[in-house]
């Protein structure tokens, strides 16, 4: 038996027990509630992304990346259309980056997304802990909508 093709994959990353890090996880299991009836979309979480995700990536339709960011406003969400990047030396045994994990899925499986995106929120504290910051957990029903409005967008 033939199963779906992934119409959407979403993949987010994160620590849960290092604050705002932990975004990436706590969305990531709300969109396995909200999409839970539809068989087109799959939702991972992990810690970091490694290359073992690229098979994962290389057969799935669209992509949509989720993570914290150390460069953003705190609080401030923002998604972005991504395309492959080159892996710099070394970096594969490792975590990546999204873009390159695009390019690893191309790579080693002769396979990539139609359209990727990367959704990401800025990060008040990464401290030790589970609690979000106050930005963070202001920022949440916006990420929420923005990431239910991707999803929708990219398996269009």
């Amino acid at each position: 038996m033939d199963t779906p093709r992934v119409r959407c994959l979403i993949l987010a990353c994160g620590n849960t027990l290092r604050g705002d890090d932990g975004v990436g996880p706590l969305l990531c299991a709300w969109a396995e509630e909200r999409f839970a009836e539809d068989p087109g979309v799959r939702a991972i979480s992990c810690q970091q992304w490694t290359p073992d995700l690229a098979e994962d990536v290389a057969g799935a339709e669209t992509v949509l990346f989720v993570d914290c960011a150390l460069d953003q406003a705190p609080g401030h969400v923002l998604v972005k259309e991504i395309a492959a990047e080159s892996i710099r030396p070394g970096l594969v045994t490792h975590h990546l980056g999204a873009a390159e994990l695009l390019c690893v899925a191309e790579e080693f499986y002769s396979g990539r997304p139609r359209r990727a995106c990367l959704l990401t929120i800025g990060a008040g504290s990464v401290d030790v802990g589970e609690q979000l910051s106050r930005e963070m957990e202001a920022a949440l029903p916006d990420a929420r909508d923005l990431l239910e409005q991707t999803v929708r967008q990219l398996m269009r």
